[in-house]
């Protein structure tokens, strides 16, 4: 992955946690920089290994086990790694000497412009912000995309997901498979759904850098888990399941995967309660291109993309940072900045949905022979690297390589 940290005049109005819109005062010059060092250093100290990615059967049968050289054969430039990193973690390092244009306490509302052509951001509370440019990365319930692109609401994706995190103590480390607790693993099943797995096991001292590098007191980052995402199809869910009831999730994941390893089982129902979500994935529509104005959006606002990807953080990293360096040119030229952000994000958001999808119907695919077909493959490319690089690794051309402009410096 690649870690951007772009410097502007812009306020990101928060309430209760939930995100609004974003607001440039003034659209030129931006200077566009990466993190700087002593917050890519704090990101690395607080980053685990990423790990292998790897397959198993519901009777935890190994397939095969791909190599973090084969995944991602560019990792030898640092950016290009694979680092699994703590959301609370990195929400603070991009945050972190941002506390004068950044703000909370209001929430959208809506949205007007005035005779010059500027724009007027109405919040809840009454206040307003007068802007020369608006940002939707209000996340998939935009506000500002309901207002600017009504017919781009997202559309159900097809997928649910229940998820839930297990402490990796000493107790349960002694007893959860060896396999899952580092990297990413798929459990393939030609039952219901396929079951997702990731560890997070922090360096020592995470916290305590985490701490340093913002100068504020850190959350528990450093405390080891293993994620867990059991994915399955919207029928397999009852439509009144109660999503706040951890019990509930945890009767629902035991039920699905009745015939499954008894250990595999037991690592689904030793989730912390308070971890357990279920969520109804959505998507991003297909959309006609828009003429640009003086709103525009960026991340799940506007291209939402399912989690079965793993992209959409990314790729709102990646539009931020197009965003920004658009924005760094011609000061008199706002629209057609935002014209030339927007032709690339339709593109590489369009991009990333197509690979979450893709990903979802090899996840949801079921049936017996389907799953034969498919462990029958793994275990061929178990067998020869060149096999395990032609069908895993990260070619020039994929999604995740950063196009020339991201690797600039500017």
């Amino acid at each position: 992955m690649w870690t951007s940290r772009c410097t502007s005049a812009t306020a990101t109005r928060r309430r209760a946690g939930r995100a609004t819109a974003s607001t440039s005062t003034r659209p030129a010059p931006a200077r566009c920089t990466r993190l700087p060092a002593p917050l890519w250093e704090a990101f690395l100290a607080t980053s685990a290994p990423g790990g292998p990615i790897g397959f198993l059967t519901e009777r935890l049968d190994e397939l095969v086990e791909v190599e973090e050289a084969i995944a991602y054969p560019h990792a030898s430039d640092p950016s290009e790694g694979h680092y699994a990193v703590d959301r609370r973690a990195l929400r603070r390092l991009l945050l972190a000497g941002l506390e004068d244009v950044v703000h909370f306490g209001a929430e959208f509302a809506a949205y007007e412009h005035t005779a010059d052509g500027r724009v007027v951001a109405r919040f809840v509370d009454g206040g307003r912000v007068e802007v020369d440019l608006l940002v939707g990365a209000d996340g998939v319930g935009s506000r500002v995309r309901r207002q600017y692109l009504p017919d781009a609401e997202p559309v159900p994706a097809g997928v649910v997901g229940l998820a839930g995190k297990v402490p990796l103590t000493a107790e349960t480390r002694g007893w959860v498979p060896a396999v899952l607790q580092q990297g990413m693993h798929v459990v393939v099943d030609p039952g219901p759904g396929s079951l997702f797995t990731a560890a997070y096991r922090p360096p020592p001292g995470a916290r305590a850098a985490l701490a340093a590098a913002t100068g504020r007191a850190a959350p528990a980052i450093d405390l080891p888990y293993l994620l867990t995402a059991f994915v399955t199809a919207p029928r397999h869910v009852p439509p009144d399941l109660d999503t706040d009831d951890p019990d509930a999730l945890a009767a629902l994941v035991d039920g699905l995967t009745a015939g499954w390893h008894p250990t595999l089982r037991r690592v689904l129902a030793s989730c912390d309660p308070d971890s357990r979500g279920a969520s109804a994935f959505v998507v991003a529509p297909g959309i006609p291109v828009w003429e640009p104005s003086r709103v525009t959006l960026l991340g799940d606002a506007v291209h939402a993309v399912p989690a079965t990807g793993g992209l959409g953080g990314n790729t709102a990293l990646r539009d931020a940072r197009r965003l920004t360096r658009a924005l760094a040119g011609d000061p008199a030229d706002l629209v057609g900045a935002v014209g030339a952000y927007e032709t690339d994000l339709r593109e590489h958001g369009a991009a990333a949905v197509a690979d979450a999808l893709a990903v979802r119907d090899q996840m949801l695919a079921g049936g017996v022979w389907r799953t034969r077909a498919a462990r029958a493959w793994f275990r061929l490319c178990a067998r020869s690297a060149t096999l395990r690089r032609a069908t895993f690794a990260d070619g020039d051309r994929a999604l995740s390589r950063p196009r020339a402009w991201e690797l600039a410096g500017t």
